[in-house]
C-alpha cells in the first residue's frame, strides 16, 4: 500500500490536486515541493497562493495533519512511493517553436531531481499538460541520471479542471485519465495510481489509455472547448449584424443533444494560460509533423478569439462617440472567469490597453485580483512609456461602487455574481450622463437597465435603444 505522495510544483494543478488528495486520503502522507520559497510561505499561511471556492477549508482540515508544503526536495522525492511533476510548462519566448512550443525545462528539472534523490523504485506521474510524448522525454531523463538498481515507471494523467470550479472537478471528475505503457511493469503502475483515486472515485470512471494517446488527448481538451467558444464567438459577430440574439442561437444549438449546450456562451473570449497555450502547443505540433492544413485550422481558433476582443474594444471606442480621450471608464472584473484570480491572457487586459492607449482613465474593481497584480498586467501599455506613470491613467477600488462613481461608461468584463445585484439606478444618479453599460458577458438584465436610463451594448445583438 502506498503511504507517501510527492509533488514537484505547487502551482494551481499541483496545489489543488494534493489538497484533494490528501482530503480524500487520509491515511497517505502528501508533500508538494516547490523551488519558490515564497509559493510554499504562502501555502503554509491563511492567503493562499491561488483562490478557488472551498480550497482554503481544504487546505486548513489537512495541513500538518497528512499535507505538507515544502522547499526540501531531497527528502520528499527520497521517501515518495508516487511523484507527480506539476511543474510549470510555459510557452517558449524565444528559439526554435518561440510563441508555440512549450518550455519543457522545468519538467525536465523534476525528471533530473528525481532520479538524483531516488533510493527506491518509484512511480512517475506526468500531471502538467505536455506535448505528445513527453513522458519518453522523462524517462530518458530518469534513467540518465537514476542511481543503480532503482527503475521508474511514467504515467500520464492529465488534469482536466476548469479555474474556478477546479475543486469540484476534482471531487467529481467526469473521468480521470491514466495512460501508461503496454507492460506488466505499467499495468502495476497504473494500479497504484487507480488505488489513490478509487478512495473517492468510481472504477468507471477512470479511463486507461497508451501514454501518447493521454498526452494528446490533454491538449486536444482544451483546444475543443476552446473551439466551441471561438465558434459562438464568432455568429455572435453575425447576430449583430442580421438582427438575431446570440443567446437564443446558442440555447437553439445547445439543444441538439449532438452539440450540447457547454461552452457556447459568447463572451469577449476565452482567456487563462492553458486554452492559448495548448493550442499553440498543438498547431506547433501539426507544423513540426508537415501538416499545415490542420495547423492552419487551429490557428483560425486562435485569431477568432483575438478578434472578439478587438471587436468588443472598438466597439466601445465608437459608440463613445469614436472618442474617450479624458473619459473615465470603469471596468468590472478583471480575472478571466469569476471564482478565479487568474489574468492570464484575460481578455480585461485587452480590453484596458486599447482603452488607456486610447487616452481614457480607468477605473477597475475586482473582487479578488490584487492591485499589484493589475498595475503588472498593464504595466507596458503604450500611453506609459514608463510604469511609473500608469497611476494617473489607472486607479484601482476596493469596492464596486466607488469605481462607477462619476464615470461616463461601465464595461462588464468578469461574470463575478457581486455585479448581478449591484444597485444600478444608485449607480446611474452618480454616473455622468449619457451613462453607458458594455456588458462583455451578457449576463445583466439589459430591460431593466434601459429603464433606468442606461445605454446598454452587449455582444451578439443588436445594439439597444435606450427606454425613454
Amino acid at each position: 500500500m502506498m503511504t507517501k505522495i510527492c509533488f514537484l510544483g505547487a502551482g494551481h494543478i499541483g496545489g489543488l490536486t494534493s489538497s484533494v488528495i490528501a482530503l480524500k486520503c487520509p491515511h497517505v502522507e502528501v508533500t508538494v515541493c516547490d523551488v519558490v520559497a515564497e509559493t510554499i510561505s504562502k501555502w503554509n499561511s491563511d492567503k493562499l497562493p491561488f483562490y478557488e471556492p472551498g480550497l482554503y477549508d481544504i487546505v486548513k482540515a489537512c495541513r500538518g495533519r497528512n499535507l505538507f508544503f515544502t522547499n526540501d526536495y531531497a527528502t520528499a522525492i527520497e521517501k515518495a512511493d508516487v511523484i507527480f511533476i506539476t511543474a510549470n510548462v510555459p510557452t517558449k519566448t524565444s528559439g526554435i517553436g518561440k510563441g508555440k512550443a512549450v518550455d519543457l525545462q522545468h519538467v525536465e528539472n523534476a525528471a533530473r531531481m528525481i532520479a538524483w534523490y531516488s533510493k527506491s523504485n518509484k512511480v512517475v506521474v506526468e500531471k502538467s499538460t505536455v506535448p505528445v510524448r513527453a513522458a519518453e522525454s522523462i524517462m530518458h531523463m530518469l534513467n540518465a541520471n537514476k542511481s543503480a538498481n532503482v527503475t521508474f515507471q511514467v504515467l500520464s494523467n492529465p488534469a482536466f479542471l476548469a479555474q474556478g470550479c477546479a475543486i469540484e472537478d476534482l471531487l467529481r471528475p467526469q473521468r480521470i485519465l491514466i495512460g501508461s505503457e503496454d507492460s506488466s511493469d505499467g499495468t502495476d503502475a497504473f494500479n497504484k495510481l487507480c488505488s489513490i483515486y478509487e478512495h473517492w472515485v468510481p472504477k468507471e470512471k477512470i479511463i486507461s489509455s497508451n501514454t501518447w494517446s493521454s498526452e494528446l488527448s490533454a491538449l486536444a481538451t482544451n483546444a475543443m472547448l476552446a473551439q466551441r467558444i471561438s465558434s459562438i464567438n464568432s455568429l455572435s459577430a453575425v447576430c449583430e449584424s442580421v438582427g438575431a440574439d446570440v443567446s437564443d442561437v446558442s440555447h437553439a444549438i445547445g439543444c441538439d443533444s449532438r452539440i450540447g449546450s457547454r461552452y457556447l456562451h459568447s463572451s469577449i473570449g476565452f482567456g487563462g494560460s492553458r486554452f492559448q497555450r495548448d493550442i499553440l502547443n498543438l498547431i506547433y505540433i501539426c507544423e513540426y509533423l508537415n501538416l499545415p492544413e490542420v495547423a492552419t485550422y487551429w490557428q483560425h481558433v486562435i485569431d477568432m478569439n483575438e478578434y472578439q476582443k478587438t471587436r468588443f474594444s472598438s466597439n466601445i471606442v465608437d459608440v463613445l462617440h469614436n472618442t474617450v480621450k479624458g473619459k473615465r471608464i470603469a471596468l468590472l472584473g478583471f480575472s478571466i472567469k469569476k471564482n478565479t484570480v487568474d489574468t492570464q491572457q484575460s481578455p480585461a487586459i485587452h480590453i484596458a490597453k486599447t482603452l488607456l492607449d486610447e487616452g481614457a482613465t480607468l477605473h477597475i474593481y475586482d473582487p479578488k485580483v490584487e492591485e499589484s497584480q493589475i498595475f503588472e498586467d498593464l504595466g507596458h501599455s503604450p500611453v506609459c512609456e514608463i510604469p511609473e506613470c500608469l497611476p494617473k491613467f489607472l486607479k484601482i477600488y476596493a469596492d464596486a461602487y466607488s469605481a462607477l462613481n462619476g464615470t461616463h461608461a461601465i464595461v462588464l468584463c468578469t461574470a463575478w455574481d457581486e455585479f448581478m445585484s449591484l444597485d444600478y439606478k444608485q449607480i446611474y444618479s452618480k454616473m455622468m450622463k449619457p451613462a453607458y453599460i458594455f456588458d462583455g458577458c451578457k449576463s445583466l438584465d439589459h430591460p431593466n437597465l434601459m429603464k433606468i436610463g442606461f445605454h446598454v451594448h452587449t455582444i451578439g445583438k443588436k445594439i439597444w435603444v435606450t427606454v425613454p
